[in-house]
Formats: structure tokens, C-alpha cells, sequence
């Protein structure tokens, strides 16, 4: 697998608190010259990264992000608000609250909300698999498939722990047919890279994969 096919599967990503215009307009710089699949930055970048880059590169933010815990109501709002300052793709954080308390029902609700307001735009949930069971990340694989959303999503990068294979695997047995997968959370070298894509990621999100393949 080469650099550029590599490149192909990766949101390059900047969601540090302290991100800033200058390290944001230069991962968008990053992200058109090698071939990024998109950006994926903080939603009060998107407006001027629409305005600076127009269509290139593909424009990503994070919803609810990155607890999970506002409101569906505080999601669709930013949702809408992403949507028209020139977002094309959507990474919402799923209610852990919810998922612990077993209200699976009230988690497809809001990934069913969010995707009728992205209509032919991406959706991506994330599931944050560090605090979760396999018996909860499988039944929010039906959530996400149920829900109609397009990928079900590792991490974000800010919980305990990271993507692993193991749960790509169990992604895979477990998720509807159509539905990607999206691995995110402590991918730092082109081995990693690599070793996801592989196992079946459509979408790789790190901040690193420039650095990684091209020093």
C-alpha cells in the first residue's frame, strides 16, 4: 500500500483545545497536498476553512464532542449550524449516559436525528470503545445501522484509550451492510495505518499520518 492510497483513507485531524488559525491552515494545506480524505477540525473553524479553501479539502467536524452529553436538541443545532458553513461530513459523540443506562432506543433516536438533518452528507458516530462492553459496542452497532448513519467510529481521540483491531473485528460481525468504519485514537505510524485500513477501515483519523509517511 502506498503513501497516496494511504492518505486516501485518512481525516487529517486537529482538535487540540489550543488549536489556532495557523495550525489549522496549514493541516488543510497538508490535507490537499497529500491527498487527505478530508480535514477534521473544531466547528468554529469550518466557516473560514470553507471560505479560505472552498472545496478542497473535504471539510469534517465533531458534534457533541467530546463527552457526548449535551442534548440531541445543543447536536442538531451545531449539526445545522456545520452543515451550512460548508461541512460535508459529521462526526457526532453518541450519550454514554444513555448507553450505560441500556436506553439504546433513545441513542438511535439521536443518530437518526442527526442523519435526517445531514441527508446526503456523512454522518459518523462515535461510540468511544474505551468505556464500553462488547455487549454495549455490539448493540451500538445495531444503533448506528438502525439509525442510518453511515460509519460507526472508534474513539475520539480524547478518552482513555484509542482504536484497536479487536474492536474493527468486532465492528465488522456486528454492523449493518453499508455501514464504514472509522478508527480513530492513537494511530500514529504507517504500520498503524496500515494494520487499520486493512482490517476493513474505510477512514483512518489522525493527526500524525503526514508526519508518519512523509517525515
Amino acid at each position: 500500500m502506498d503513501n497516496q492510497e494511504i492518505m486516501s483513507h485518512v481525516d487529517h485531524t486537529l482538535l487540540k483545545a489550543v488549536a489556532d488559525w495557523t495550525s489549522v491552515e496549514a493541516l488543510c494545506k497538508e490535507a490537499v497536498r497529500y491527498g487527505a480524505a478530508s480535514v477534521c477540525l473544531p466547528p468554529a473553524f469550518v466557516a473560514k476553512v470553507k471560505k479560505a479553501f472552498g472545496d478542497k479539502p473535504e471539510i469534517c467536524t465533531v458534534i457533541g464532542f467530546p463527552l457526548g452529553y449535551n442534548t440531541t436538541e445543543v447536536k442538531a443545532a451545531e449539526t445545522r449550524q456545520a452543515l451550512a458553513e460548508g461541512a460535508a461530513e459529521i462526526d457526532m459523540v453518541v450519550n454514554l449516559g444513555d448507553v450505560k443506562a441500556g436506553d439504546f432506543a433513545a441513542v438511535t433516536a439521536e443518530i437518526a436525528a442527526l442523519k435526517k438533518i445531514c441527508g446526503d452528507k456523512v454522518l459518523k458516530v462515535i461510540i468511544e470503545t474505551c468505556y464500553l462492553t462488547e455487549a454495549e459496542k455490539v448493540a451500538l452497532c445495531r444503533c448506528v445501522t438502525e439509525g442510518g448513519a453511515d460509519y460507526i467510529k472508534t474513539s475520539t481521540g480524547f478518552g482513555s484509550a484509542g482504536a484497536t483491531l479487536e474492536d474493527v473485528a468486532l465492528f465488522k460481525a456486528n454492523i449493518g451492510p453499508g455501514i464504514k468504519i472509522k478508527a480513530a485514537g492513537g494511530i500514529r505510524t504507517k504500520e498503524d495505518l496500515v494494520a487499520f485500513i486493512e482490517a476493513g477501515c474505510h477512514r483512518v483519523g489522525a493527526s500524525s499520518a503526514v508526519t508518519a509517511l512523509y517525515g
